[in-house]
Parts: C-alpha cells; sequence; structure tokens
C-alpha cells in the first residue's frame, strides 16, 4: 500500500505504557524524558502521522499521561498482567475497527509502519499482524482488528497471557521489517546509549 492517508480513518494508534517498568527499577518509562520529551510523547508523535486517532494504555501516573492530550485507558485485570490487557482496554476504547499497538519503549520503526501492517493483514484477511525486524518477531508491534477483544478477554481469563501466543492463535500475519532495526529502551542502559 502506497497512500499513506489510507489507514488514517480506520486505525487507532495505542502506546502501550501500562507496565510496571521492573527493569527500569519500577520507573513509569512511558514518562521518562529523551531530549526534552516523554517516550510516551515521542511515539504519539510517531504514530499520529499514521493512524486516525490515539489512546494511550497506562495504569499508574494518569495525571501526568491526560496532559499528553488524547484519551488514556486502563487496564480492567488487577496486578498488571501484561501487554494483553493493554491490548485489551484499547481494543474496548477504540472507535475503529483497528487498532496499531507501539510500546512506548520500542524505537526504530518505519514511518510506514501501520500501513504497512494493515496491507498484511488485509491481503491476507486476517485479523491481527506483527513485525519482524532484523532482531526477529516483535509482538507488541502490532494490529489487531476490534473484533479480537472477546478473545483476548478469554485469554486473560484463562490466564495465558502471552502476546506471541495469543497472536498465533489468530493465526497473525508476520510482516517483514527486516529493513529496520527497532530498539528497545527497556533498561537504564539501553536508555544511555
Amino acid at each position: 500500500m502506497s497512500d499513506l492517508s489510507a489507514p488514517l480513518a480506520c486505525v487507532t494508534g495505542v502506546v502501550l505504557a501500562g507496565g510496571r517498568g521492573l527493569r527500569m527499577n519500577g520507573i513509569d518509562k512511558g514518562l521518562i524524558e529523551r531530549d526534552g520529551r516523554t517516550l510516551a510523547e515521542r511515539q504519539l508523535e510517531r504514530l499520529r502521522a499514521q493512524t486516525g486517532a490515539l489512546l494511550i494504555s497506562a495504569n499508574r501516573n494518569l495525571d501526568r499521561y491526560h496532559t499528553l492530550g488524547v484519551p488514556v485507558v486502563t487496564d480492567r485485570q488487577p496486578g498488571h498482567p501484561g501487554p494483553l490487557a493493554g491490548m485489551l482496554a484499547a481494543l474496548r476504547a477504540a472507535r475503529t475497527p483497528w487498532i496499531a499497538c507501539l510500546p512506548c519503549d520500542t524505537f526504530g520503526t518505519p514511518d510506514d509502519l501501520v500501513p504497512r501492517l494493515l496491507a498484511a493483514a488485509t491481503a491476507a484477511a486476517a485479523p491481527a499482524a506483527y513485525a519482524v525486524d532484523v532482531h526477529g518477531s516483535q509482538y507488541t508491534v502490532c494490529l489487531l482488528h476490534t473484533d479480537l477483544a472477546d478473545a483476548v478477554d478469554a485469554a486473560l481469563h484463562a490466564s495465558r497471557r502471552a502476546v506471541h501466543a495469543f497472536l498465533n492463535a489468530q493465526h497473525a500475519v508476520a510482516v517483514d521489517f527486516t529493513d529496520c532495526a527497532f530498539a528497545n529502551l527497556n533498561t537504564p542502559e539501553a536508555l544511555a546509549c
């Protein structure tokens, strides 16, 4: 798909910032500043040009996230059960047929991330797609159809929390982004680079 505006009306971009930040000594990663802007702000900007709406999935510091000017959704399950819970909250809140998820700490994604994910899912008539970069599968960099909300809810209620297992069960399309090397800034050492 060469027309970057095509997915704008049908995809909500979701910044996943609801984790506990265990590898960052409990710091809320989405609110870490780098060059004067938070990681969440940077990801919102990344998604803004590729989607028709935006959401943030967060579970702490909600007042701070609300200042970023987009709706904030929280996990409905207790104990921060992982990214699938944030995805479920976004799937339930989205007013578009698709959501595109981007973790707050994953950088190096291309400007056409969402169009490429959407084109692959549409071509395969699949309800989901995820990115594969030079490092391998990046399951949380994904596109999900909102019809999957009940399936995500069922997986979480059955304590099946692994994003990769859920996507595989949905026959998600693996989309080639091996022209990219995503960077995961989820440790103090990675952030310092």
